[in-house]
């Protein structure tokens, strides 16, 4: 009995996607913060008071290309995941969080916006919490990938907190939920 070839387009591999997402995730986030002069430079930031426990400014490149490559990796292993309801909802939140990624560094650092950072990346764990759930039940290494991004962003908030308690008045926008 002769076999026919299969007409269904064959899948890639996650690899084969990380290879087009993992740049574009990074090169992305790296654009967001220097067309937004993010971190030590920015006259704004240099001037505001920050927190003990912020890290040196070095450390913020290192970790910010190593989660950008660990997302990258992990939607990418989503998108090569069978298509399923669970994929479609994880994928559509993955990519609101990391709109909400991009947003922060010019809201924060190019507008100034302390307040409005918070809300934004108060947004952003809420919305990374929810992908990574939804990572986890597609694929439990995607949502594993997820977790250190996690973690960063929960300093990520208590340092924007922070910064905004030590300095009344540094915010060009303020909303009045960071004021001591």
């Amino acid at each position: 009995m002769a076999t026919h070839p299969t007409t269904e387009p064959r899948r890639w591999r996650w690899w084969q996607y990380a290879l087009i997402t993992v740049p574009l995730i990074v090169v992305a986030g790296n654009l967001s913060g220097l067309l937004s002069n993010s971190g030590f430079g920015n006259p704004w930031f240099d001037a505001v008071e920050k927190p003990g426990f912020m890290p040196p400014g070095w450390v913020f490149g290192v970790v910010w290309t190593t989660l950008y490559t660990l997302m990258g990796i992990a939607v990418a292993i989503v998108l090569a995941a069978p298509d399923s309801r669970v994929r479609r909802i994880g994928l559509t939140i993955f990519f609101v969080q990391l709109a909400l990624n991009y947003a922060w560094s010019p809201i924060f650092f190019g507008a100034g916006a302390i307040d409005w950072g918070l809300v934004v990346i108060i947004a952003m764990v809420v919305a990374a919490g929810l992908a990574f759930s939804l990572f986890w039940r597609v694929k439990r290494v995607a949502g594993l990938l997820l977790l250190p991004y996690l973690a960063w962003l929960c300093l990520a908030t208590a340092l924007n907190f922070e910064i905004g308690r030590l300095n009344p008045g540094a915010d060009r926008a303020p909303l009045g939920i960071t004021g001591g």
